[in-house]
């Protein structure tokens, strides 16, 4: 199976083949309109200015599976993101990336990619210690831990890797770029 197999529901509700991205770098992204990470959304419209050109496209799934942080409709969510951070890349609706519930590019992103661990800095330990009290073998999964998790795509359709939330999106953009190279 490829990323190109699958398909995913648009914010209006169409369905789009990721076939439509063959030979382009994607970065997938599962987002929430109210979490510490959100001002990502800056960087991120940033990085795809910067490299659209290049071939880069930023798919933007927003997910309300960690602590409600994305509430709204997709309009909503859109409304929010646009006028807020004038996000111009792709964003589609709603979805869940983990459990029964999960649309089935995550669950193949999710199964073909480990989770690493956070990075050391506060949010990273701080997120570690909340996961632990709700599961404490958490790190054995490759579930998607929260909102703004990372999954860089290769031309070739490839996962080329994987960025925790509080991944400095210096690295994230550093990886982007020789990628796209």
């Amino acid at each position: 199976m490829s990323i190109y197999d699958f398909t995913v529901k648009a914010q209006d509700g169409s369905e789009i083949s990721l076939g439509d991205y063959k030979g382009k770098v994607l970065l997938i992204v599962n987002t929430a309109t109210g979490c510490g990470f959100t001002p990502q959304y800056e960087e991120l419209q940033d990085l795809y200015e910067e490299h659209q050109k290049d071939g880069l496209e930023i798919l933007d799934f927003p997910c309300n599976q960690f602590a409600n942080q994305a509430p709204g409709s997709d309009e909503e969510i859109h409304d929010f993101c646009t006028g807020r951070y004038g996000i111009t890349f792709p964003q589609f609706s709603k979805i869940d990336v983990n459990g029964e519930n999960a649309i089935p590019l995550y669950k193949w992103l999710t199964e073909n990619t480990t989770f690493e661990g956070f990075d050391k800095n506060p949010m990273g330990v701080m997120l570690t210690q909340m996961l632990k009290l709700k599961d404490k073998n958490f790190k054995d999964s490759s579930d998607v831990k929260w909102n703004f998790t990372k999954f860089l795509i290769d031309r070739e359709g490839n996962i080329a890797a994987r960025f925790e939330p509080m991944t400095n999106l210096k690295k994230v953009k550093t990886k982007v770029e020789e990628v796209l190279a």
